[in-house]
Protein backbone atom coordinates (compact mmCIF):
# COMPACT_ATOMS: atom_id res chain seq x y z
CA UNK A 1 0.00 0.00 0.00
CA UNK A 2 3.13 2.31 0.68
CA UNK A 3 4.47 1.49 -2.50
CA UNK A 4 1.45 2.42 -4.55
CA UNK A 5 0.75 5.64 -2.32
CA UNK A 6 4.48 6.51 -3.33
CA UNK A 7 4.19 5.89 -6.68
CA UNK A 8 0.52 8.22 -6.64
CA UNK A 9 2.53 11.01 -5.26
CA UNK A 10 5.57 10.49 -7.63
CA UNK A 11 3.05 11.03 -10.58
CA UNK A 12 1.14 13.65 -9.15
CA UNK A 13 4.72 15.58 -8.57
CA UNK A 14 5.49 15.04 -12.45
CA UNK A 15 2.44 16.52 -13.18
CA UNK A 16 2.69 19.46 -11.63
CA UNK A 17 5.94 20.02 -12.07
CA UNK A 18 5.13 19.79 -15.97
CA UNK A 19 2.37 21.96 -16.11
CA UNK A 20 4.03 24.49 -14.03
CA UNK A 21 6.70 24.75 -16.42
CA UNK A 22 4.95 24.45 -19.42
CA UNK A 23 6.35 26.90 -22.54
CA UNK A 24 4.67 29.96 -23.25
CA UNK A 25 5.28 30.09 -27.36
CA UNK A 26 1.76 30.92 -28.69
CA UNK A 27 2.01 29.24 -32.59
CA UNK A 28 0.23 32.03 -35.37
CA UNK A 29 -3.34 31.19 -35.67
CA UNK A 30 -3.07 31.55 -39.06
CA UNK A 31 0.68 30.98 -40.36
CA UNK A 32 2.22 31.01 -43.45
CA UNK A 33 3.71 28.03 -44.75
CA UNK A 34 6.44 27.01 -47.28
CA UNK A 35 4.93 24.38 -48.78
CA UNK A 36 8.65 23.10 -49.75
CA UNK A 37 10.80 23.26 -46.74
CA UNK A 38 10.11 20.18 -45.95
CA UNK A 39 10.54 18.39 -49.39
CA UNK A 40 13.47 16.52 -48.58
CA UNK A 41 14.02 15.30 -45.01
CA UNK A 42 16.89 13.27 -43.45
CA UNK A 43 15.93 10.76 -40.43
CA UNK A 44 18.97 9.86 -37.78
CA UNK A 45 17.74 7.10 -35.44
CA UNK A 46 14.88 5.42 -36.95
CA UNK A 47 15.12 2.53 -35.67
CA UNK A 48 14.42 3.57 -32.26
CA UNK A 49 11.34 4.02 -30.68
CA UNK A 50 11.27 7.77 -31.26
CA UNK A 51 12.60 7.98 -34.36
CA UNK A 52 10.03 5.43 -35.58
CA UNK A 53 7.47 7.99 -35.04
CA UNK A 54 9.74 10.40 -36.52
CA UNK A 55 10.12 8.62 -39.82
CA UNK A 56 6.32 7.65 -39.84
CA UNK A 57 5.64 11.25 -39.76
CA UNK A 58 7.84 11.92 -42.63
CA UNK A 59 6.20 9.50 -44.91
CA UNK A 60 2.49 10.58 -44.14
CA UNK A 61 3.56 13.99 -44.65
CA UNK A 62 2.38 14.85 -48.41
CA UNK A 63 4.81 17.93 -48.66
CA UNK A 64 7.48 15.67 -48.01
CA UNK A 65 8.84 14.15 -51.59
CA UNK A 66 11.67 12.17 -50.16
CA UNK A 67 13.32 10.71 -46.82
CA UNK A 68 16.43 9.51 -46.42
CA UNK A 69 16.88 7.48 -43.43
CA UNK A 70 21.15 7.56 -42.21
CA UNK A 71 20.97 4.24 -40.03
CA UNK A 72 23.35 1.47 -38.99
CA UNK A 73 20.34 -1.22 -39.38
CA UNK A 74 16.82 -1.37 -40.54
CA UNK A 75 13.20 -1.97 -39.51
CA UNK A 76 9.90 -2.68 -40.70
CA UNK A 77 9.03 0.82 -41.30
CA UNK A 78 12.32 1.83 -42.99
CA UNK A 79 11.91 -1.36 -45.67
CA UNK A 80 7.90 -0.60 -46.24
CA UNK A 81 9.39 2.78 -46.82
CA UNK A 82 11.77 2.22 -49.41
CA UNK A 83 9.58 -0.44 -50.77
CA UNK A 84 7.30 2.43 -51.66
CA UNK A 85 9.77 4.57 -53.24
CA UNK A 86 9.08 7.66 -50.81
CA UNK A 87 12.51 6.63 -48.53
CA UNK A 88 15.80 6.18 -49.28
CA UNK A 89 18.28 4.19 -46.81
CA UNK A 90 22.00 5.08 -46.41
CA UNK A 91 23.75 2.68 -44.31
CA UNK A 92 26.46 4.44 -42.35
CA UNK A 93 28.34 3.31 -39.32
CA UNK A 94 30.39 5.98 -38.06
CA UNK A 95 28.28 9.51 -36.89
CA UNK A 96 31.59 11.45 -36.52
CA UNK A 97 32.27 11.49 -40.15
CA UNK A 98 29.33 12.30 -42.83
CA UNK A 99 31.81 12.48 -45.81
CA UNK A 100 29.64 9.17 -47.48
CA UNK A 101 26.74 11.39 -47.37
CA UNK A 102 28.47 14.34 -49.57
CA UNK A 103 26.28 13.66 -52.78
CA UNK A 104 23.04 14.16 -51.23
CA UNK A 105 23.59 16.51 -48.48
CA UNK A 106 23.16 19.91 -50.42
CA UNK A 107 19.29 19.07 -51.32
CA UNK A 108 18.13 18.26 -47.81
CA UNK A 109 15.33 20.79 -46.27
CA UNK A 110 14.84 19.21 -42.90
CA UNK A 111 16.50 16.70 -40.28
CA UNK A 112 15.30 14.86 -37.92
CA UNK A 113 17.63 13.84 -34.90
CA UNK A 114 16.16 10.93 -32.91
CA UNK A 115 19.44 9.10 -32.75
CA UNK A 116 20.28 9.07 -28.95
CA UNK A 117 20.58 6.96 -25.52
CA UNK A 118 19.38 6.68 -22.13
CA UNK A 119 22.57 7.73 -19.72
CA UNK A 120 22.04 4.67 -17.60
CA UNK A 121 24.89 2.61 -17.72
CA UNK A 122 26.63 4.61 -20.09
CA UNK A 123 30.24 6.39 -18.99
CA UNK A 124 30.50 10.40 -19.29
CA UNK A 125 32.67 9.84 -22.28
CA UNK A 126 30.47 7.98 -24.65
CA UNK A 127 27.06 9.66 -23.54
CA UNK A 128 28.81 12.93 -25.00
CA UNK A 129 29.87 11.75 -27.89
CA UNK A 130 26.85 10.30 -29.02
CA UNK A 131 24.51 13.56 -27.68
CA UNK A 132 27.28 16.27 -28.56
CA UNK A 133 29.69 14.89 -31.16
CA UNK A 134 27.56 13.48 -33.26
CA UNK A 135 24.87 15.75 -34.30
CA UNK A 136 27.31 18.38 -34.14
CA UNK A 137 29.97 16.68 -36.83
CA UNK A 138 26.91 16.35 -39.00
CA UNK A 139 25.46 20.12 -38.76
CA UNK A 140 29.09 20.90 -39.21
CA UNK A 141 29.38 18.72 -42.38
CA UNK A 142 25.82 19.97 -43.80
CA UNK A 143 26.75 23.15 -43.57
CA UNK A 144 29.36 22.94 -46.11
CA UNK A 145 27.31 21.09 -48.40
CA UNK A 146 24.25 24.19 -48.57
CA UNK A 147 23.97 26.86 -46.14
CA UNK A 148 21.06 28.76 -47.84
CA UNK A 149 17.17 27.87 -46.62
CA UNK A 150 14.65 26.58 -46.34
CA UNK A 151 16.80 24.24 -43.48
CA UNK A 152 15.80 23.28 -40.11
CA UNK A 153 17.72 21.00 -37.39
CA UNK A 154 15.79 19.08 -34.99
CA UNK A 155 17.12 17.57 -32.02
CA UNK A 156 15.10 15.87 -29.44
CA UNK A 157 17.36 16.45 -26.01
CA UNK A 158 14.58 15.80 -23.11
CA UNK A 159 12.85 17.55 -20.18
CA UNK A 160 15.58 18.02 -17.54
CA UNK A 161 17.85 19.63 -20.32
CA UNK A 162 20.29 22.46 -18.27
CA UNK A 163 23.39 23.46 -19.37
CA UNK A 164 23.83 24.47 -15.60
CA UNK A 165 22.42 21.35 -14.48
CA UNK A 166 23.89 19.28 -11.80
CA UNK A 167 23.51 15.78 -14.25
CA UNK A 168 26.24 15.55 -16.68
CA UNK A 169 23.67 14.11 -19.46
CA UNK A 170 21.64 17.28 -19.01
CA UNK A 171 24.34 19.96 -19.04
CA UNK A 172 25.43 17.89 -22.50
CA UNK A 173 22.41 18.05 -23.85
CA UNK A 174 22.14 22.01 -22.99
CA UNK A 175 25.58 22.84 -24.57
CA UNK A 176 24.48 20.60 -27.87
CA UNK A 177 21.59 22.65 -27.85
CA UNK A 178 23.61 26.09 -27.58
CA UNK A 179 26.48 25.07 -29.33
CA UNK A 180 24.27 23.69 -32.40
CA UNK A 181 22.51 27.37 -32.46
CA UNK A 182 25.85 29.03 -32.57
CA UNK A 183 27.53 26.50 -35.66
CA UNK A 184 23.78 28.06 -37.26
CA UNK A 185 24.20 31.50 -36.59
CA UNK A 186 25.76 32.34 -40.04
CA UNK A 187 23.37 30.50 -41.66
CA UNK A 188 19.75 29.95 -43.16
CA UNK A 189 19.90 27.30 -40.66
CA UNK A 190 17.60 26.66 -37.51
CA UNK A 191 18.26 24.49 -35.10
CA UNK A 192 15.59 23.38 -32.81
CA UNK A 193 15.31 21.33 -29.74
CA UNK A 194 12.68 19.24 -28.12
CA UNK A 195 12.61 18.90 -24.14
CA UNK A 196 10.19 15.95 -24.47
CA UNK A 197 9.24 14.10 -20.72
CA UNK A 198 7.74 10.89 -22.24
CA UNK A 199 7.53 10.49 -25.45
CA UNK A 200 5.40 7.60 -26.43
CA UNK A 201 6.38 4.92 -29.20
CA UNK A 202 4.27 4.59 -32.08
CA UNK A 203 1.03 2.68 -32.54
CA UNK A 204 2.73 -0.02 -34.03
CA UNK A 205 5.59 -0.11 -30.96
CA UNK A 206 3.66 0.74 -27.87
CA UNK A 207 1.72 -1.27 -25.55
CA UNK A 208 -0.31 -1.17 -22.80
CA UNK A 209 2.41 0.00 -19.78
CA UNK A 210 3.20 2.67 -22.80
CA UNK A 211 -0.66 3.86 -22.94
CA UNK A 212 -0.83 3.58 -19.09
CA UNK A 213 1.77 6.43 -18.17
CA UNK A 214 0.41 7.98 -21.50
CA UNK A 215 -3.20 8.44 -19.07
CA UNK A 216 -1.36 9.05 -16.02
CA UNK A 217 0.81 12.36 -17.16
CA UNK A 218 -1.23 13.57 -19.84
CA UNK A 219 -2.39 16.09 -16.56
CA UNK A 220 0.96 17.33 -16.67
CA UNK A 221 1.66 17.95 -20.93
CA UNK A 222 4.10 15.43 -20.08
CA UNK A 223 3.75 12.94 -23.10
CA UNK A 224 3.03 13.35 -26.69
CA UNK A 225 3.96 10.02 -29.13
CA UNK A 226 6.80 10.19 -31.54
CA UNK A 227 4.88 10.69 -34.52
CA UNK A 228 3.03 13.88 -32.63
CA UNK A 229 6.23 15.07 -32.54
CA UNK A 230 7.87 14.70 -36.26
CA UNK A 231 4.52 16.12 -37.36
CA UNK A 232 5.18 19.31 -35.01
CA UNK A 233 8.14 19.35 -36.14
CA UNK A 234 7.55 19.17 -39.40
CA UNK A 235 5.18 22.04 -38.79
CA UNK A 236 7.86 23.72 -37.29
CA UNK A 237 9.64 23.80 -40.31
CA UNK A 238 6.94 24.95 -42.55
CA UNK A 239 6.36 27.91 -40.74
CA UNK A 240 9.77 29.45 -41.43
CA UNK A 241 8.86 33.19 -40.52
CA UNK A 242 7.65 32.15 -37.21
CA UNK A 243 10.40 30.80 -35.54
CA UNK A 244 14.20 31.83 -35.26
CA UNK A 245 17.07 29.54 -34.56
CA UNK A 246 17.61 28.32 -31.18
Amino acid sequence: LLGLLGFVLLIVAFDLWGFFTLGTITPAEEPARDQDANAVVMVFGATGSVGDGLLKAAIEDPNVKKVYVVTRSTSPRIEAGAKSGKVEIRMHQDFTDYSSLTDILAEVNTVLWGLGTTSLGVDDATYTRIHVDFPMAFVSTWLSARKIGPMSFHYVTGMGTDANGDQHWAREKGRAEHDLAMLAADSDLRTFSYRSAFVRPTTEQANGFHYMLETLLRPGKLVISSSELGSAMLEISARTNELANG
